[in-house]
């Protein structure tokens, strides 16, 4: 018997989305990041639940780290990354004493902080909340699926790397997926090629398509392979919108396509 979602702090969130892959550094932070600003753009409000607790990127990505999170009436407060309040993030790198402070926990006491994520924060009216989690398919992301399901998860965006060694760690997350009864949305290829920033070149340095292969397959739709471009990577370090700033860039009509994949999936949403 399904669990039914009980009306708490998720009740007016309409789709969730995860942000799955098998294998560290292939730049799940980076999608998420990229995605919620993508789906801000036609007016969708957006929450991003950074739940990589060893490794908590999306502050500084998006030039909030230092906030402080608040305690409210309805549980803790996210951070708001605009004065429109269009994006709000929740992470645990808000609750570190120091930004180097590293979180030595044992499984348990994680796991009970994702439950706490999940069920404490008070999102408000949200169209998508983008959850980035960690790599690997242990109890943390048991943690994360068993206590998002009674609110229906829209599915999960898989993200590889072009080369065999993640391609194969990442085939192991799909299985993940079909053994939790977690719906993939798609497959994204990231750091598909090095574009040149003099010439506009692409060089496929980490190899190429081996992103595609797997999601067909796996039978899985194909979402699309995002280059590494400088432009994308000054913009994170910047805290910058690089949907808004870089619209000529190589990566823009890949990460443009992801976010209409999922707003094509979805009914018209609170805007």
């Amino acid at each position: 018997m399904e669990a039914v979602a009980e009306p708490g702090n998720l009740a007016g969130v309409r789709h969730i989305v995860l942000v799955l892959s098998g294998k560290g550094g292939v730049g799940k932070s980076t999608i998420s990041t990229e995605l919620a600003l993508a789906l801000r753009h036609p007016g969708k409000k957006v929450g991003i639940l950074d739940v990589d607790l060893c490794g908590p990127s999306i502050p500084r990505m998006l030039r909030v780290q230092g906030r402080a999170v608040h305690q409210g009436d309805s549980g803790w407060v996210p951070v708001f990354v605009d004065r429109e309040q269009s994006i709000s993030l929740m992470s645990v790198g808000f609750l570190l004493e120091q930004p180097d402070e590293a979180l030595v926990w044992r499984g348990p006491r994680k796991n009970a902080l994702i439950k706490q994520f999940v069920s404490d924060v008070a999102w408000g009216q949200l169209d998508y909340l983008v959850v980035d989690t960690p790599p690997g398919t242990s109890d943390e992301h048991m943690a994360v699926v068993d206590a998002l399901r009674p609110y229906s998860p829209l599915g999960a965006l898989v993200v590889t790397t072009p080369q065999a060694v993640s391609v194969g760690d990442v085939r192991r997350e799909l299985t993940f997926c079909r053994k939790v009864g977690l719906r993939v949305i798609g497959l994204v290829e990231n750091m598909s090629g090095f574009v040149c920033p003099h010439c506009s070149e692409c060089t496929n340095v980490f190899s190429k398509g081996g992103g595609e292969e797997l999601a067909r397959h796996a039978g899985v739709p194909f979402l699309g392979s995002v280059p590494l471009d400088p432009e994308l990577t000054r913009s994170l370090e910047d805290g910058r919108d690089f949907i808004q700033d870089f619209p000529d860039s190589p990566a823009f009509p890949a990460l443009s396509s992801i976010a209409q994949k999922i707003l094509s999936e979805t009914p018209m949403g609170l805007s």
